[in-house]
């Protein structure tokens, strides 16, 4: 059965963060654009970013060097000529953020003449972060959802689930096989709606809620990834999950990390006797990439059988620490800790999913009219292991090159004047949600002790084998009852664990991010790990 979809437009865009609001922004003076956002619009990774955005604003500084830094950071996986692509575009991609209203702090040196203030992370060679103060990820979402909200060719959708991709194919359209739309779960009126569009454009965001510990908010569930496998687009190097180094260890702040800005101004990474570890590692310190740096929080808390480590800043004035860190700074008070006077103490928890939807330069997957930008997509840049604060700026210029491929491509009539109506007619009412709950919590619990940091092929075996048997219930549940927001997160989270899985055991070395103790060293030629959906079907 077919029927006039709920909604049409010109461009969908799945997700409100950074990537998928720079887009829409750019695309809304030529096109209608509807964005989806899982809960309210400005809830999402970007509003949490602490760090800031790398781009070269120092006349000491030069895009070569920002390259080379990325290309050490990613361990030989990036593709060094996206690598170049995005560090020559990031100024011109960040200066757009100025103009629409994002304040970077500044400072005036000694000859007066104001510049922006840059700090340093983890794998950089110079000051090349831009941020505002340590909260850059909230001046830029509330700035681009405060313009998104007020332009008249945008409409945002709140607490909208898509489900689904709907491929020409799939529904009897001749010619190119295409995306023109998408179903979505209106999670207000708890129903299933059509929404057809001339292009869809995934900007989801990563998956790191498939692990059991993660700095991600909730809606971090891998489901552009999950949709583009569905609809028949291969996915790259999802081995490669980052953990960032330093959450902060409190039962009650699973999700809440502190920025790697932290160590660019001076913190040390200490244990318990508060002796440091990290020159045992590398020649870098509190410097190096988070890999490293991960794996050497991991190692020293289970040699010494302790539950955490800790970061301290408090040999830096206390002005310095509370102007460069106003935001930690006051969290970190109202769990009864002062920044400024002791080390806090830190475990790592699961942050950035590497890999993603493989793409070409315009953001272009292998289906036509379907893109995917930001962390949902796997680009090139970051390889084995991504650079601190490259990540925002992957969403801008990914934004940017998506939208001016759109603005050269877009079709002028989409194909699909009606949709297939969702058919619930075979479906119950769940009487056994706990299911749903005790699924999610044995997956994110498997993934975090199988496919954690450390790594080794019996483990990645034990995993692959659970995960099968959680697909086999979960697609069951999800063919007899109604859906819910956490069945549809479940089925993609699921969906994202058994590729994490499969990438982790067809790479046979340890590179960047991937450790195993089976294949300890890196081999001589570096090479992606590709998954091609014809090979994977469902068994």
């Amino acid at each position: 059965m077919t029927s006039l979809p709920d909604y049409h437009c010109d461009v969908l865009v799945i997700g409100s963060g950074a990537a998928g609001l720079s887009l829409a922004l750019r695309l809304a003076p030529h096109f209608q654009v509807t964005v989806l956002s899982k809960a309210q619009v400005n809830e999402g990774a970007t509003l949490y970013a602490q760090g800031g955005i790398a781009a070269v604003f120092d006349e000491r500084d030069s895009i070569a060097s920002h390259v080379e830094d990325t290309l050490d950071a990613g361990a030989g996986l990036c593709d060094r000529d996206t690598v170049n692509f995005i560090a020559s575009n990031a100024r011109h991609c960040v200066q757009w953020l100025v103009e629409n209203g994002v304040a970077f702090d500044r400072e005036t040196p000694s000859n007066g003449e104001a510049r922006y203030h840059l700090t340093r992370e983890g794998g950089h060679s110079h000051r090349r972060i831009l941020h505002s103060a340590d909260a850059t990820g909230r001046a830029v979402e509330t700035t681009l959802v405060s313009k998104a909200m007020n332009h008249p060719n945008i409409r945002i959708i709140e607490r909208t689930n898509a489900v689904d991709l709907i491929l020409s194919d799939k529904i009897g359209l001749p010619g190119e096989r295409r995306v023109v739309g998408a179903w979505i779960w209106n999670r207000n009126r708890e129903h299933v709606e059509t929404c057809r569009a001339r292009a869809v454009v995934l900007a989801t965001g990563g998956a790191a809620k498939v692990y059991q510990y993660t700095t991600n908010p909730d809606v971090a569930s891998g489901d552009g990834i999950a949709m583009a496998w569905r609809a028949g687009c291969r996915v790259a190097n999802l081995e490669f999950n980052q953990f960032h180094p330093t959450c902060l260890f409190h039962p009650q702040a699973q999700t809440f990390l502190l920025s790697e800005a932290l160590r660019g101004e001076g913190a040390k990474l200490l244990r318990p006797d508060g002796t440091r570890f990290m020159p045992d590692f590398d020649a870098r310190a509190e410097l190096a990439p988070r890999d490293i740096v991960a794996r050497a929080i991991d190692h020293e808390m289970k040699r010494l059988g302790v539950e955490c480590l800790y970061l301290d800043i408090s040999h830096q004035p206390a002005d310095f620490v509370r102007a460069h860190f106003p935001m930690i700074y006051e969290k970190l008070l109202t769990f009864g800790f002062d920044l400024t006077k002791e080390p806090i103490p830190i475990v790592p928890a699961a942050h950035y999913t590497c890999g993603g939807v493989l793409v070409d330069r315009q953001g272009k997957t292998d289906v036509a009219g379907l893109y995917a930008i930001g962390e949902v997509s796997c680009t090139g840049l970051h390889g084995a292991n991504r650079m601190a604060s490259n990540s925002l700026l992957e969403c801008l210029v990914y934004g940017w090159s998506a939208a001016e491929d759109i603005l050269r491509h877009l079709p002028d009539v989409t194909a699909a004047d009606s949709l297939p109506a969702w058919d619930e007619s075979r479906v119950d009412d769940a009487d056994e949600r706990v299911i749903i709950h005790h699924n999610w919590h044995e997956l994110r619990l498997c993934m975090w002790d199988y496919m954690g940091i450390v790594r080794t092929t019996k483990r990645l075996a034990r995993a692959l084998r659970r995960i099968t048997l959680l697909q086999q219930e979960i697609d069951e549940y999800y063919a007899h009852f109604r859906l819910s927001n956490n069945l549809l997160e479940l089925r993609n989270l699921v969906q994202v664990a058994e590729l994490m899985v499969r990438c982790a055991l067809a790479r046979k070395e340890s590179r960047g991010l991937h450790f195993t103790r089976d294949y300890p060293e890196r081999l001589p030629e570096a090479q992606p790990t590709v998954l091609q959906p014809d090979n994977y079907r469902k068994r």
